[in-house]
């Protein structure tokens, strides 16, 4: 299942001394540098100066497409947001039924953190608080993957429908919080942590069937 965010390909440093930047998509470029760059260390040593460098351009060049740093990680995030929800609906599969899709997506989800650990925290961290228009339609556009394969499970048309969302919150919690216990290794001594993520996603899709509890109606 391809969840891990596909590696990049930017200018060295001594590529970009002598090949000075010229293309009109700097933006996406930084964007990238920077999505490269959480595969080796956390976004809080991320700057925007040393992005700049990487790609062959001035700070002031940078700064033109992003007023400040966390412009910058607002926009990274965003990006993962999209490939995340691209890699979730990917990973469900066309011929798959309801209850197969959403384990295929809690599987994504937690992959998805393993490998792109550095970016999974920007995401559902320090980016949680900080909005902009771009972070905030991927965000929702990924929960939309959620709340469809929710309302698929549930036999419901509605996206909207209360039910709909208290079981999307329910299997995002799951899932959130298997990928932090996943992500600092409270796993580890039980030996097989892929054999627990799949039975702790088969138990919290049974509990969330189509049993919905009642005073999830809104009634």
């Amino acid at each position: 299942m391809p969840s891990k965010v596909p590696a990049v390909n930017i200018p060295t440093r001594n590529r970009a001394a002598t090949r000075p930047y010229h293309h009109g998509n700097l933006r996406e470029a930084l964007v990238a540098a920077g999505l490269a760059a959480l595969e080796a260390r956390p976004h809080e040593e991320l700057r925007v100066r040393e992005l700049a460098r990487t790609v062959g351009v001035s700070a002031n060049a940078a700064y033109r497409h992003f007023a400040d740093r966390d412009a910058l990680l607002a926009a990274i995030a965003a990006e993962g947001f999209r490939r995340f929800g691209a890699a979730a609906q990917e990973g469900v599969g066309r011929d798959a039924g309801p209850l197969d899709a959403m384990r295929a997506e809690g599987r994504t989800y937690v992959e998805f953190a393993r490998e792109n650990p550095a970016l999974f925290r920007l995401m559902f961290g320090a980016m949680s608080r900080t909005t902009t228009d771009e972070l905030a339609a991927a965000a929702e556009a990924t929960f939309d993957v959620l709340r469809a394969g929710v309302a698929a499970m549930l036999g419901i048309e509605d996206l909207d429908d209360r039910r709909v969302m208290v079981g999307a919150v329910y299997a995002w919690s799951v899932v959130h919080g298997l990928s932090h216990l996943v992500l600092d290794g409270q796993l580890d001594e039980i030996g097989d942590v892929d054999g627990m993520v799949r039975d702790v996603l088969r138990l919290s899709l049974q509990s969330a069937g189509p049993g919905m509890p009642e005073s999830a109606s809104g009634r």
